[in-house]
């Protein structure tokens, strides 16, 4: 084992990748990891600037590399995995981004919700509360499919596609359930208190 391990070590970048293909030796990737790893975290590292998320998103280079090395034909290993490390970045930046987004147009939605009463409300319940409470009511009066929807991307902060994923929808049928989801509770919220 430590001749092999040796010789793995002795190996161009080209030839490891070559190995892999053909054997599937998961060695191989074991020594590209140890030889690019700070290469990776370094690109991280200039797009991202926060030391966890750029070790999140190095371990996510590295974990897709073995269908990667498969898929891909790399004439050039570092230049390439460069290349890799920068989209996965961005690819990152995109989803929190829109994570961001959907944060705050339930902020900004559930505000202006809360704004339409002011007073205080029987019992110390402040109107605030009072709408958080109804706005809960709400989210159980949804039918189950929007409701699951709702949940799923407002609360759980999941994308349309991993809603997808989770429930077997569609993602026009994801899309359709939030947005019919989202009219129906503003409208139940913008009923008179009983």
């Amino acid at each position: 084992m430590a001749e092999q391990a040796s010789h793995i070590r002795n190996l161009s970048d080209t030839e490891l990748v070559a190995l892999y293909k053909n054997t599937g030796e998961s060695i191989c990737v074991g020594e590209l990891f140890s030889r690019y790893r700070h290469l990776v975290y370094g690109v991280c590292m200039k797009y991202l600037g926060d030391e966890d998320e750029s070790q999140d998103v190095q371990m996510q280079v590295f974990e897709k590399l073995p269908a990667d090395l498969v898929r891909h034909e790399i004439s050039q290993f570092k230049g390439w995995l460069y290349a890799v490390a920068r989209n996965e970045c961005l690819m990152y930046l995109r989803r929190n981004k829109s994570m961001l987004e959907k944060q705050k147009e339930l902020q900004k939605d559930a505000q202006a919700l809360m704004e339409n009463e002011v007073s205080e409300h029987p019992g110390g319940i402040t109107a605030k509360e009072h709408q958080l409470q109804k706005m809960e009511e709400g989210i159980k009066q949804l039918n189950e499919n929007q409701r699951i929807c709702v949940d799923l991307f407002y609360l759980q902060e999941k994308c349309y596609k991993e809603i997808a994923d989770i429930t077997g929808y569609s993602l026009n049928e994801v899309k359709s359930h939030i947005q019919n989801g989202k009219r129906n509770l503003k409208i139940y919220m913008s009923k008179p208190n009983e």
